[in-house]
């Protein structure tokens, strides 16, 4: 009964541990460095969790139609480094965000910059971002 509960114990934490490796991934992974993007809009939803923060952005695009941006942060921990706190954007702030594109799927991106409303300027990039700090210029 032990051998059962110890192949059952590895089996699981071998299906944990894969899962998280699979569903963190590298900024040239799923975003594109030379594809920028700049819009303005109102945040719709935030979700400050790991491995990344996530938050939504309602803007009308270039033919007047309305649609949501998916933006991807930084991970919670990084942005509190980088001056950010779970409070930092709310639901209905208007904001401008620069950032990169996603390769494949459309209204999602990597926010490098976020300019609040008030006029806080935030760097909102992963650590990974081609332009971030300690880039190579």
């Amino acid at each position: 009964m032990k051998a059962k509960l110890g192949v059952l114990a590895i089996c699981f934490s071998l299906l944990f541990s894969r899962a998280a490796l699979v569903a963190h991934h590298s900024f040239t992974t799923e975003y594109d460095g030379a594809k920028t993007f700049s819009l303005k809009g109102k945040v719709s939803k935030v979700e400050w969790t790991n491995p990344h923060v996530r938050f939504y952005v309602d803007v009308v695009d270039e033919t007047g139609k309305p649609v949501t941006w998916n933006m991807e942060l930084a991970s919670p921990s990084a942005l509190a480094r980088n001056g950010w706190t779970s409070r930092t954007l709310k639901v209905g702030d208007q904001v401008a965000v620069e950032g990169y594109a996603a390769k494949v799927a459309a209204y999602r991106g990597n926010a490098r910059s976020v300019v609040t409303a008030d006029g806080r300027s935030l760097f909102a990039g992963a650590a990974d971002d081609p332009d971030g700090p300690g880039a190579p210029r």
